[in-house]
């Protein structure tokens, strides 16, 4: 093994740590701050928390176009939402089951599967264009602008709550801190991970796209993998289905959309042909277990058993076409 490639690997692990880390100090002081500012836990956990635990994706996405490499911006937003539902939902369900019952969920369902359709919509013709990107990022402004008037409403939902428990209490001075020190982090870990996540491409011949989807969107998703089995362990379940769910729309929007403005792509056949039927796929499938048609959804451990059981096989899936 070359002294290059090794140094590449120790970039990826080593980014991918800073990176997590950055990330929930980022959220830890975005929160903080909101908090201060008198924003209702309900608004700072639907449109804060959810930017924040996909600030990862964003950055890495914008750092890989950025340098020339869209496809693998491309691949960390499809490949992340691919992860949120199979690996984070289905490990978490498998360590305590899920129970749903905030009506901010069942709201968002719908949502999701509009932007995913939307997205579908304009990479159907086989290119991310910088018209793509412009469109995704106004329904981004659209959405947050909807989840924060959802936050406003006076109607009770369980999961403010459950955020109310969460969001930090700090000094302002302290929040600013943790907010400046989180997004320094973030920059400096994204830089490091996408050098080193092309270099490994670029050393065992596979594409951008491959990389994005695998190693690079295991690694951004981490942060929603931790947050959503802590949620899970205290008890609070919307949470974690919450997180997903704003991630998964976020990734749409605001990471998609980044290759596509800064440097439009000409999307590999295999996008529309394997890795957007497979996100659609497991989207329908969190739908049916988790929306609870006549009472409260859940998700229980045989059913993350199966979502984790579809990843490996999506994994094996991309193995399989990348064999020589």
């Amino acid at each position: 093994m070359s002294f290059q490639l090794v140094l590449s690997v120790i970039a990826v692990l080593g980014g991918f740590a800073i990176l997590v880390w950055g990330a929930d100090r980022f959220v830890f002081g975005a929160a903080g701050t909101a908090r201060n500012l008198g924003i209702s836990p309900l608004i700072i956990g639907l449109t804060i928390v959810g930017i924040g635990t996909s600030t990862p994706e964003i950055l890495v996405s914008a750092m890989a176009a950025w340098q020339g490499n869209p496809a693998l911006g491309v691949g960390n937003a499809i490949g992340s939402n691919i992860a949120n539902i199979a690996l984070v939902l289905g490990s978490t369900a498998l360590i305590t089951p899920l129970v749903v019952k905030s009506e901010t969920l069942r709201r968002e369902y719908p949502l999701m599967f509009i932007i995913m359709l939307l997205s579908l919509l304009l990479v159907m013709d086989g290119t991310l264009s910088r018209l793509d990107g412009l469109i995704l990022l106004a329904g981004l402004v659209i959405m947050i602008f909807w989840m924060v008037r959802l936050g406003l409403r006076r109607d009770h939902d369980p999961m403010e709550a459950e955020y109310e428990k969460e969001i930090p209490t700090l000094t302002t001075g302290r929040a600013l801190l943790w907010l400046g020190l989180g997004m320094v982090l973030l920059l400096g870990s994204s830089h490091i991970l996408v050098w080193g996540a092309v270099n490994i491409a670029h050393a065992f011949g596979v594409s951008d796209l491959i990389i994005g989807l695998t190693i690079v969107a295991l690694g951004t998703s981490l942060p929603e993998l931790a947050a959503s089995v802590m949620s899970a362990l205290r008890g609070e379940p919307d949470i974690a289905i919450g997180n997903v769910i704003g991630s998964n729309m976020f990734n749409l929007l605001a990471v998609l959309s980044l290759p596509g403005i800064i440097m439009p792509v000409r999307l590999e056949t295999a996008v529309l042909n394997r890795d957007f039927p497979v996100m659609i796929g497991l989207s329908i499938a969190l739908f049916i277990m988790a929306y609870g048609f006549k009472r409260d959804g859940r998700i229980n451990r045989w059913e993350g058993g199966l979502l984790l059981g579809s990843y490996l096989a999506y994994m094996l899936m991309l193995y399989h076409d990348i064999r020589p």
